[in-house]
């Protein structure tokens, strides 16, 4: 067809590129937020009991970045995040691509016993600041940081039946649908507005007996959560093996990883039509690979879109008005759901 998913969704790492991230500090979690960072995160060790930390923020710019994260690592970081300084966003990279903001504050994560009188000796002598360099240090307060996280993530209610729980909170309403989730690298928790508007779209369709296609799955949560509604079977597709075993463990906690198939795109099917299929990836991959998703949904099937910006939903309408009917534009925060049927 052309576009391979592949080639498109290389510019999507970890689903969302568009958005920034975040770091739970000492639990890696990959957040989707507008006004946080993006992370590139490498920790050697993580510890689970409290514990102080010394944080070094460097002012830095766009093509200085990576090179100021490269000399934190080794110069004993635990983990290094890049911050916007000035709330700038980013969209989608083109594939391979890192892009990083005009000025970005790069952020080293030390043990408070590091010895970080030699990091800043360093950090001052280094050649790429030809002006001098701007930074901080500051102690982080001694928290059990993982506790910290995860009294951050509480179940989440989507529509009328549909709730979404973390492995360590008691279940709400054991009556309901209930998708069993732990916060994971792979993106879908339900925390971001389009993961929410997918779900809330799934809890209010009649979804029994029915094949249900998860473009670009993620965490697994969209398919999972089709699945304890009613459908037959999912069919999972993700460019990332990560989300693939993440959604495998995922299916696996909530008992319906018979039912669920997960594909890189390599060895997505050629040749299949379901009821239902959704895709909360990027607008431009949504609009670039629309014969591929198109394609998957049977006539007079449903079609849900996510993962686009109120000023992209026109473009991703027209890449998909020929074949489908589309209803009003859900909105929540910048963020937009687009459904649509398609023609017999």
């Amino acid at each position: 067809m052309g576009i391979g998913l592949v080639d498109v969704l290389e510019a999507a790492a970890l689903q969302h590129a568009k958005a920034t991230f975040t770091v739970a500090l000492l639990f890696l979690r990959l957040i989707l937020r507008r006004q946080t960072a993006t992370i590139r995160a490498q920790f050697q060790r993580v510890k689970s009991k409290a514990m102080p930390w010394i944080q070094l923020r460097v002012n830095s710019t766009e093509k200085q970045a990576e090179q100021v994260s490269d000399m934190l690592m080794s110069w004993g970081a635990q983990a290094v995040s890049f911050v916007d300084a000035k709330d700038t966003p980013i969209y989608e990279p083109l594939p391979g691509e890192v892009l990083y903001w005009e000025n970005t504050v790069v952020v080293g994560l030390f043990d408070a016993e590091h010895k970080m009188d030699k990091v800043v000796r360093q950090l001052e002598k280094a050649a790429i600041f030809k002006n001098g360099v701007q930074y901080k240090l500051e102690q982080l307060e001694d928290k059990d940081w993982e506790r910290e996280w995860m009294d951050n993530f509480h179940p989440i209610r989507f529509g009328n039946r549909l709730w979404v729980c973390p492995s360590w909170r008691d279940i709400p309403d054991p009556t309901a649908v209930n998708v069993m989730l732990d916060p994971g690298l792979a993106f879908g928790t339900g925390t971001h507005p389009t993961t929410a508007l997918c779900m809330e779209w799934l809890d209010a369709q009649e979804l029994s007996q029915s094949l249900v296609v998860d473009f670009g799955c993620g965490s697994g949560i969209l398919g999972i959560a089709a699945l304890k509604l009613g459908a037959k079977r999912v069919v999972g597709i993700d460019i990332d093996p990560q989300a693939i075993e993440s959604s495998l463990a995922n299916a696996t906690r909530n008992g319906v990883e018979q039912q669920i198939e997960l594909y890189l795109p390599k060895d997505q099917p050629a040749s299949l039509q379901a009821d239902v299929v959704v895709a909360n990836i990027l607008a431009g991959p949504l609009a670039q690979l629309s014969g591929i998703i198109s394609a998957y949904v049977k006539p007079g099937g449903l079609l849900a879109l996510s993962g686009i910006l109120e000023s992209q939903a026109q473009s991703v309408i027209d890449a998909y008005a020929a074949e489908f009917e589309f209803d009003p534009v859900a909105v929540k925060e910048e963020w937009v759901r687009l459904t649509a049927r398609k023609k017999v």
